[in-house]
């Protein structure tokens, strides 16, 4: 099982030269100039709903993403080699503590060896719940339709499992607020998932030259 997903995964990064401990997904490069032709090809398409993937749980429970229904979920794809996941971990931590009671929920999904992942679970704390897979976890990044990836990657539902907001790469305090409000607004009534789309991705656009 470890040299399949070390196989498949390892071709994506090659290309992009992510660095791999022990192996990884290939992160969003910027694109080189490309005839007009090549641009106009179609941009992968999210799927409009939370994809229902089954994973083992930390005690080897096997458990749907969509074991949480009601809650705007936080799904957060990860591995124990990704220093960008590593650190944005306790603000993942801050995030399900201090919104839980809004009806949020943050889930880790580890792309990566099963003891390595309940191991650093272990040692960091890590009080929310994860799942995890190798080739399974890996078909289930893929279910979101993007191509090639990078972690981490977390997706932003709303309570109806919509698809809200995707992110690649490490989360910041500042956007997560900017994302959080989007959903929430969603979940009013305020604002439609595309609608929501658009105000947030305005909002942290303005972020960009701060944070940069």
């Amino acid at each position: 099982m470890k040299s399949v997903v070390y196989v498949a995964v390892a071709v994506a990064a090659a290309a992009t030269g992510f660095a791999i401990y022990r192996y990884g997904l290939a992160p969003q490069v910027t694109p080189q100039p490309a005839p007009v032709a090549a641009l106009a090809e179609p941009e992968p398409k999210v799927p409009t709903d939370l994809p229902d993937f089954t994973l083992e749980d930390r005690d080897g429970n096997r458990r749907s993403i969509r074991s949480w229904s009601g809650k705007s979920m936080i799904v957060n794809f990860w591995a124990t080699w990704c220093a960008p996941c590593r650190r944005e971990i306790p603000l993942l931590r801050e995030i399900n503590k201090t919104h839980e009671s809004e009806g949020f929920q943050v889930v880790g999904v580890a792309v990566d060896f099963r003891d390595d992942v309940l191991k650093y679970a272990t040692e960091i704390g890590i009080d929310y719940p994860i799942l995890i897979g190798e080739q399974d976890g890996f078909e289930a990044v893929s279910s979101f339709g993007m191509g090639s990836l990078g972690f981490p990657f977390t997706v932003f539902t709303d309570n109806q499992g919509r698809i809200v907001l995707t992110h690649l790469g490490e989360l910041t305090k500042t956007q997560s607020v900017v994302m959080l409000d989007a959903v929430k607004r969603v979940n009013s009534g305020e604002l439609t998932p595309v609608a929501a789309r658009t105000v947030a991705a305005g909002q942290l656009d303005d972020l960009e030259p701060a944070e940069g």
